[in-house]
């Protein structure tokens, strides 16, 4: 029940940001919806997992050209607060792993990688553009939602992570 709530209101708080002018964020808070997916590394990484740590989680795509231009600030977002119980899980939606691992030979990252080649997680979360972001604090709920990537949008990455990683 809460599950289907939350996705719900996820898809709400998407539907006002693609209403408005600039697809920048949205506040929300809602339990962001669990979930398990492989990563870059082989290992199974479970989003409760990551419970008291505050998560970034972004979707993904090798053919998406603002991702390119994100990606590598994230990086540096993510050496910058890693130590304060900030992470990163980025989800790939290719159908295909051979092209997102071609995107991350140019766009190398440190932060980890999730494979989402169904996308159920895509689904879950109701991701309707490339990229999209989700906030998520220390208590698991989804804080802040952004859909599409413009330069400058980094700016405000930070300003929710050190506001988050300080609750």
């Amino acid at each position: 029940m809460v599950m289907k709530a939350s996705i719900k209101s996820l898809a709400v708080a998407g539907v006002l940001a693609c209403l408005s002018p600039v697809a920048g964020a949205e506040a929300i808070n809602v339990p962001a919806p669990d979930f398990t997916l492989e990563s870059r590394s082989g290992e199974n990484l479970r989003l409760e997992d990551h419970r008291g740590e505050v998560v970034m989680l972004n979707f993904w795509a090798s053919w998406c050209g603002p991702c390119r231009q994100e990606m590598p600030l994230m990086d540096e977002l993510y050496s910058q607060y890693k130590d304060l119980g900030f992470t990163i899980l980025a989800v790939n939606v290719d159908e295909n792993r051979e092209e997102a691992h071609r995107f991350l030979d140019k766009v190398p990252v440190n932060y980890p990688i999730l494979y989402d080649p169904e996308s159920s997680v895509s689904e879950l979360y109701e991701v309707q553009a490339m990229p999209t972001t989700v906030m998520i604090d220390r208590d698991g709920n989804a804080r802040y939602l952004h859909y599409g990537y413009q330069p400058g949008y980094e700016d405000e990455y930070e300003q929710q992570i050190r506001e988050l990683v300080r609750e």
